[in-house]
This record gives structure tokens, C-alpha cells and sequence, in this order.
């Protein structure tokens, strides 16, 4: 370890002084000649006191960004005048002291830099000039200037170091934490007691890691400090999940259009500025009322006082960033109490302070120099001030000491902005990084306000609260977390779906009408379905020369039953995996069988009602429904039927499909019909058809008693449409796979309704009742006689 050497530290406090620029002049005559300077300007101290060693103090005590303004009527910064404060009291402490510096007293003169590098490099020269004119007439006296405390931003460090360093005075700084200073050929006498910012790039780049946060903006100030960060960060985001969205400059020379292009759409956004910068951006920033920003601060303005008050709160609510380590300053509160207007009634700085209403680097600061002091002051011959060449000491509980390149060990308080109870902003501390721990360990969470969430949830922050204080919510279905806190779920991709933990996306679940439970049971009620109508063409074939089956037109009869096969069967093409060849036949299949069977229904219709209207065997009407224009009728309603299928599967055929809309966890195979208009072609086609068939047999339902076939035909059909005007809205209305259930059940109800209606009382005559089978027992009404006769008829034609 290496710090504040007597080389580095002390080379010379006899510094000629200076004037301002022009005043550093001394003649080339004789020692003894020399000739008299005076100040161009009077620049006073904020605080002075005299002593024995004089310790120059640079703070910003007002800010602003906009053109720089010589006379410092900037905004007035109450954190800095704490730091101000901090210095004065440290430096009252160790004269109170009677182990540190005995028989020596430190004063000190605190000036003002406006947080700018212009008027920084002013105070910077006024600090070196150590007098005012009432003081020494010339520049031959020596200047009592120890070292220098001082500045807050890098870019007046910058300029502040280089204007000492021609003089070798040390310069200790409490704020700067740019990494340029660690080049010891360009600043070799600076130093701070504040981690530099590879360190705090570090710990942001962590901390974005950690949270997930993975597309994230970066805006910075126009000076070396933001160029260093910037790219450190930029260094130490390589080869994580984190991507920088934009990278943008806060103009030196504030410009408010400029600003406002900054920002963007990232949600997260690191800011490595200065308070004094950030205002004039803030402000038009909360003019745009844009919120919902997640803000990571550097320590340059994540303690910054000026932005506590209440209106801040809804922009900047939830911001989290790395502190410089707090530490206790035991009389610090008590001190800044004594310090009113009262007792400073000419100090415009105190009345400021007093209207507006820790810094413990500063007090780190001053000790550091007062430290350096004294083991120079006690130094031996041959043996040297500081032990190992390097300076430590404990303040606070706290070991402070220096690395080779004049930089103290990493530590950084992770401060929250969360609201107090006044609905200001107060800075909370909740954990902490040590830099001197293993890496990816640095961070270490001293308390938290909500639990971490599993996988599987997503973290959702309380409105009104800061960030840390948050909700564990579940992930929607179909999206996943599987990180601990993750800010957001993500999708699964098309055909996966989230598992019931929503930690993993596995294969969406296929559906389709399977031979399960439910396609079984369809599957045994088609095939029972065929079973019987052909059971029943078998009875009907067997027994075709009985009176019954003639009477009720065998040739007919067949045709029924031969169509009801095909539609008991047509059910089964609807379970399954559906393929471009079993959505076609589908519709087509079914519609064709069913056309075929009510224009078989519908020929009996008109046979049977002829029969009853013509008024003697032989009459015209019956020549027109002969056999073979029974067969005309059949064939010409049923083509008409096959042209609009034709047509269908030609202009847009049934094809199979994915649907994912209805349940998004599934994906059901179903078949599209292509052209819904089409679809209803067809089945409009049918029930025209069925109404047909409806009407004219209501029309014959009054034959004999013992010849109901009108009857039967008019309760067959009045199911039949039953069932297809139910189907109709339960159709529309059913999800997925119920579709098509639906449909094949429908089909399958309608198919029995016509079978039972038409052939169960014919049935239970030729097998149960075979005493009623006879020419005799249908010969009851002697109005048989005219139908029997005109049936014979008929048929012989």
C-alpha cells in the first residue's frame, strides 16, 4: 500500500502566490528586488479561519447548468454546505485534539466552484493566493497552504489538479471518482478517499445483472468523469445479457432540445452526472411527465438533497444507485444545529441553508491530511513519517487507507429513494458492495422490504412505493420466468406452452376428436347405427314379398336403407386425426347420403300422397310416378347436391387446420370448411329438402287408420329437423374438438330418428306380428283397396 508520501504530500508549503493568472510575475533582478502585485479581483472565501497550516476547501455550493455565471447566482446546494460544514468542524475537532497535531492548529479557507470547471479553476487560483490584500502588499510571502480538499465532480477536479500540481500541493478529493485519476503521470498529486469508478461500474453492472434488467439507456455529462464511466460500464457489460439501448450526453452548454431528445423508450436508464447537470434535464423531463423510469444513479448525485422534495417523487421515486460508504460523525448533528443565521448574521451561505431546510468523506478528507501532518511533523531521521510508505489510521471504526494509485478501498452503501411520511424523498440504505470480497459476492443486501421472487412469477412494483418494496406475481398463462426476481415474464414460443409452475415451455398439448372416451362412444353408436339398418334391409329383403314391405314400396325402402348405412357411417370420418382427405369427405360424404335418403323419403312422399288424391286406379297422375320416375326424382334432387359439393371442393375444399385462438394452451387439428358459405349451401340444401317433405306429408297424415306411412314420415322429418335446427347454434357456439362431436352427433340423432320412424312399426309387424302381414288385415278400410290397387299400379309401370 502506498499513499500520501512527504514527497507527494508536503514537497513544498512555501508556495509564492499568486495573484490570478497575470499576478504570478517576479522580476529577474535581485532577490532583494522585487516587485509589488496586487489582486485583479476580490473573490472571497465562503468560511475562513487562520492557523498554523492553512487547508484550502473547493466545494459546490450553488449549481447550475445553464451559461456559466461568474458571480454564482446559481441555485443553492444544501448537501454541499453540509460538506463545507463537515470540513469546518473536522478541523475544529483536531484542534481540540491533544493526540493529533498537539501545539499546532489547522485553518482553513472554503470556497466556491458552482459546481463548473471555469469558476472551479478561479477558486482553484484563489485557494493558492492564501491572502487578500490586507494581508501582504506582495507576492513574497510565503503561502501557508497545506493541501487541498476538494472537488466534488471530476471534470473540476481535473482542472483544480493540474493548477496545483505544478506546486506539488496534494489535493484529496471526496467526490471525484472518475478513473482517469489512477494515471499517476498525469495527477501524481491527487488523491481521494473515494473508490474510483471502475469499482462503481462494476457494482452498476452487477446490480443490472442481477436484477435482469437487460435493455438499459446510459446518459452521461460531457466530461471526463461521464466519458470514463461510460466506457467502463460498456467494459464490464460484455458478455452478460445486458444491452445498452442508447448512449447519450447531457450538453456542458445546457440545450433543452437537446435534452429532450435523450429520452427514449428503455425503462431503465444509468445516469453518470453531477446534481447540478441533472437539474436543468429533470426539469424538463418532469415537464414531459414522463414516468414509469427505472433511474440507477452514480454516486455523483444518488445522496443529491436537491432532489428530496415531494414533486420529485413520481419521476424519481424507486431510484437506486451507489452511495460513498456512510460512517458516523458523532457531533455532525449537533454542530449543523448551532449553525443559524443567529449566529452567522453576515454569512448569506447559512440564511440559504436555513431556507432550504452524510459527508463523510470530507471528514475522512480532513483527518487524512491531519494525519499526513502529523507523522511528518514527528518524523525521525533514517526511519521516515509513514509506516510501509503508506498512510492509515481508523476514524469512525473505520481502517481508511490508500492504494498504490492513490485510491482508498471500494465500499458503496446501495441507497434507495423511497417516500417518507412527509411524501418527500429520503435515502434509504439497503445493502452494501465490498470491493475487498471475492467476485460476483460484492453485493451483499443488508435488509429487504419484499422476498425474492421464484421462477415462475414476475416482479410488479407497489404504486406509491419505492422499488425494492414489490409484488410476486404469477406469470400469465404461456409465459415463463425461470430466474429468481425476473422484472417480466417472457412468451413461450408458438406451439409451447408454460408448465403449472410457468417455469419451462413444453409442447402445447395437441387435440383433436380421438378415439377416446367420447369418440368411442360415437364410434359404437355409428357402427350399432349401420348394424341395425342393415339388420333391417336383411328383415326387409327376406320378407319382401309380404304385404307390408310391398305395400310400403320395397324399391324405395332399399334406397333408405342403403343411404342410412352411408350416414350411420359418415360419423366415423369425423373421429380422428383429421388429414385433407377426411376434411373433404366429411361434409361432403354426410350431405351427399343424407340428400340421397330425403330424396328417397321425399319420392315415397309424393307416391303415397298421389295414391290418396287420384280418384281411380289407372288415373294420369300415376303415370308420372312410375319406378323409373321415382328413380328421376331420387337421382335429379340428389345431383343437385353433388354440383354444389363439386363446386365446393373445387373453388375451396375443406382443408385441415391448427387452431390456437380458442384455448391458447392447445392446439386443436380441426377442419376447416374452407367456405363457410359452402357449408351452408349444403346444409341449407338438406333441410329445403326436409321442409319439402315435411309439407307434403302433414298433408297426408289423415290415410286409413291402418296405413299410417304419412304419419310416420311426418314424425320422422319433424325430427330430423329438430335435431339440425339444435345443431345449428350448438354447432356455432361448441370449442374445438365439441365441434365435431357435435356434428356427428348430430348426424348420428338424425339417422335413428328416420330409421325408428320409417322401419321400427314395419319391423315390429314382420317379426312380432306376422298374424297382421296379410292383404287381409291391411283390407280393413276398403280404401285400401284403391291404394293397394294403385300401387300395383305403379309399380308395373
Amino acid at each position: 500500500m502506498f499513499a500520501l508520501t512527504p514527497l507527494s504530500l508536503f514537497y513544498s508549503v512555501n508556495i509564492l502566490t499568486l495573484t490570478h493568472f497575470q499576478c504570478f510575475s517576479v522580476t529577474s533582478a535581485a532577490p532583494s528586488t522585487v516587485r509589488p502585485c496586487t489582486l485583479q479581483n476580490r473573490f472571497q472565501p465562503a468560511f475562513t479561519a487562520n492557523g498554523d497550516y492553512v487547508i484550502g476547501g473547493i466545494f459546490p455550493l450553488h449549481y447550475n447548468q445553464e451559461m456559466p455565471d461568474l458571480n454564482c447566482t446559481y441555485r443553492f446546494d444544501p448537501r454541499a454546505f453540509r460538506w463545507a460544514l463537515t470540513m469546518k468542524l473536522a478541523v475544529e475537532e483536531i484542534n481540540q485534539s491533544t493526540q493529533l497535531l498537539p501545539n499546532y492548529t489547522l485553518g482553513y479557507k472554503i470556497f466556491d466552484s458552482c459546481a463548473y470547471p471555469l469558476t472551479g479553476q478561479r477558486a482553484a487560483v484563489a485557494v493558492l493566493n492564501g491572502i487578500s490584500e490586507e494581508e501582504s502588499p506582495t507576492c513574497s510571502d510565503a503561502s501557508p497552504l497545506l493541501a487541498v480538499i476538494g472537488e466534488s465532480g471530476s471534470a473540476q477536479s481535473i482542472v483544480v489538479s493540474r493548477i496545483l500540481q505544478p506546486f506539488r500541493i496534494p489535493m484529496i478529493s471526496y467526490f471525484s471518482s472518475c478513473a482517469c485519476f489512477t494515471d499517476r503521470r498525469s495527477y501524481p498529486t491527487f488523491f481521494r478517499v473515494i473508490p474510483n469508478d471502475d469499482y462503481q461500474v462494476k457494482a452498476i453492472a452487477q446490480l443490472l445483472v442481477r436484477f435482469n434488467w437487460t435493455w438499459v439507456g446510459v446518459v452521461r455529462g460531457d466530461h471526463e468523469y461521464g466519458r470514463f464511466a461510460l466506457q467502463g460500464l460498456l467494459r464490464e457489460l460484455k458478455g452478460t445479457k445486458v444491452c445498452v439501448a442508447y448512449q447519450e450526453m447531457i450538453p456542458l452548454l445546457y440545450n433543452r432540445q437537446k435534452a429532450l431528445e435523450i429520452i427514449s423508450v428503455a425503462k431503465v436508464v444509468v445516469v453518470f452526472s453531477a446534481e447540478g447537470e441533472m437539474t436543468p434535464f429533470l426539469r424538463d423531463y418532469m415537464i414531459q411527465n414522463i414516468t414509469g423510469i427505472q433511474w440507477v444513479a452514480s454516486e455523483a448525485w444518488v445522496t443529491a438533497s436537491v432532489f428530496t422534495g415531494s414533486e420529485y417523487y413520481p419521476f424519481l421515486g424507486g431510484t437506486i444507485g451507489f452511495g460513498i460508504r456512510r460512517g458516523h460523525i458523532s457531533r455532525l448533528s449537533d454542530y449543523l444545529m448551532t449553525v443559524s443565521p443567529e449566529n452567522y448574521p453576515n454569512n448569506p451561505l447559512v440564511k440559504e441553508l436555513w431556507e432550504a431546510l452524510v459527508a463523510y468523506n470530507v471528514y475522512k478528507a480532513v483527518y487524512a491530511v491531519a494525519h499526513s501532518l502529523h507523522n511528518l511533523l514527528l518524523c525521525k531521521p533514517g526511519v521516515g513519517p509513514f509506516e510501509n510508505n503508506s498512510l492509515k489510521f481508523k476514524i469512525a471504526g473505520e481502517e481508511v487507507n490508500f492504494d498504490l494509485k492513490g485510491d482508498s478501498v471500494p465500499y458503496y452503501d446501495i441507497i434507495n429513494w423511497q417516500k417518507g411520511t412527509s411524501g418527500n424523498i429520503e435515502f434509504v440504505n439497503v445493502g452494501l458492495f465490498d470491493g475487498t470480497k471475492a467476485a460476483g459476492e460484492e453485493l451483499v443486501p443488508v435488509s429487504v422490504c419484499s422476498a425474492s421472487c421464484p421462477p415462475g412469477s414476475r416482479k410488479a412494483v407497489r404504486r406509491g412505493e419505492p422499488i425494492c418494496c414489490f409484488d410476486c406475481i404469477p406469470c400469465d398463462s404461456g409465459k415463463i420466468s425461470n430466474e429468481t426476481n425476473s422484472v417480466e415474464c417472457i412468451f413461450c414460443p408458438e406451439d409451447f406452452w408454460s408448465n403449472e409452475d410457468r417455469t419451462i415451455c413444453i409442447p402445447k398439448k395437441v387435440e383433436f376428436l380421438a378415439y377416446d372416451s367420447l369418440g368411442i362412444v360415437l364410434t359404437v353408436i355409428s357402427v350399432v347405427g349401420a348394424c341395425l339398418t342393415i339388420g333391417v334391409f336383411l328383415v326387409f329383403f327376406h320378407h319382401r314379398n309380404t304385404a307390408v314391405v310391398r305395400v310400403n314400396n320395397s324399391e324405395l325402402s332399399f334406397f333408405i336403407l342403403f343411404a342410412l348405412t352411408f350416414c350411420f357411417l359418415c360419423s366415423l370420418v369425423f373421429i380422428g386425426e383429421p388429414t385433407r382427405w377426411s376434411c373433404m369427405l366429411r361434409h361432403t360424404a354426410f350431405s351427399i347420403t343424407f340428400s340421397l335418403c330425403i330424396s328417397c323419403i321425399l319420392a315415397k312422399t309424393l307416391v303415397v300422397l298421389a295414391a290418396f288424391t287420384a280418384t281411380r286406379p289407372g288415373d294420369n297422375i300415376m303415370k308420372w310416378l312410375g319406378p323409373k320416375h321415382q328413380r328421376v326424382i331420387i337421382f335429379s334432387c340428389t345431383m343437385v347436391q353433388v354440383i354444389i359439393c363439386a363446386a365446393w371442393l373445387i373453388d375451396a375444399s375443406p382443408y385441415p387446420s391448427r387452431n390456437t385462438k380458442y384455448e391458447r394452451s392447445k392446439i386443436i387439428l380441426e377442419c376447416s370448411v374452407g367456405s363457410s358459405l359452402a357449408f351452408w349451401c349444403v346444409l341449407g340444401y338438406i333441410g329445403l329438402q326436409a321442409c319439402l317433405c315435411f309439407v307434403l306429408a302433414f298433408l297426408a297424415r289423415k290415410l286409413p287408420g291402418n296405413f299410417n306411412e304419412a304419419k310416420f314420415i311426418t314424425f320422422s322429418i319433424l325430427i330430423f329437423c329438430a335435431v339440425w335446427l339444435a345443431f345449428i347454434p350448438a354447432y356455432i357456439s361448441s370449442p374445438g374438438i365439441y365441434a365435431d362431436a357435435v356434428e356427428s352427433f348430430a348426424i348420428l340423432a338424425s339417422s335413428f330418428g328416420l330409421l325408428f320412424c320409417l322401419f321400427a312399426p314395419k319391423c315390429y309387424i314382420i317379426l312380432l306380428k306376422p298374424e297382421k302381414n296379410t292383404k287381409q288385415h291391411l283390407m280393413v278400410d276398403e280404401s285400401f283397396y284403391t291404394l293397394s290397387g294403385l300401387l300395383n299400379t305403379a309399380l308395373k309401370m
